[in-house]
């Protein structure tokens, strides 16, 4: 795992996580690419987050959970929805909603981001996990 000393001002080179814009895209990379992307995404998180204000522990602290669950599961059919919205940043950034990262506090205030965000729902053979949030 990269660590940082601050958080990044200009925005930071993602070459691998260029190339993710949906979580197929995701499971076309190596296994071995994996912790490369863990950093590109972490990095890119930071700087969104510096960029608008925030909390990003809680999305900071599951950056390598949300890939793997992308990267295991059929999403979007299996459907993911996290505990709490910060949690679901490296989600949405894995989803086709990086760039919207970067005006995620007008979109938190209109609660526009979070809409979907109300259970988390994991299948898990033919049990399922759910986990109400509570706004």
């Amino acid at each position: 795992m990269k660590l940082f000393q601050e958080i990044p001002v200009t925005r930071p080179a993602t070459p691998l996580l260029d190339r993710v814009t949906f979580p197929a895209d995701l499971r076309e990379l190596d296994e071995a690419q994996l912790l490369q992307l863990a950093n590109e995404l972490r990095e890119f998180l930071l700087y969104t987050v510096g960029q608008t204000g925030g909390h990003f522990g809680a999305g900071l602290g599951v950056v390598e959970l949300s890939i793997a669950l992308h990267y295991l599961f059929d999403t979007p059919r299996d459907r993911l929805v996290w505990d709490v919205g910060h949690q679901s940043y490296p989600h949405k950034i894995l989803t086709g909603r990086r760039e919207a990262m970067l005006t995620i506090r007008k979109a938190l205030r209109s609660r526009k981001i979070r809409k979907h965000d109300l259970l988390i729902r994991i299948r898990h053979g033919a049990k399922w996990l759910v986990i109400k949030n509570e706004l």
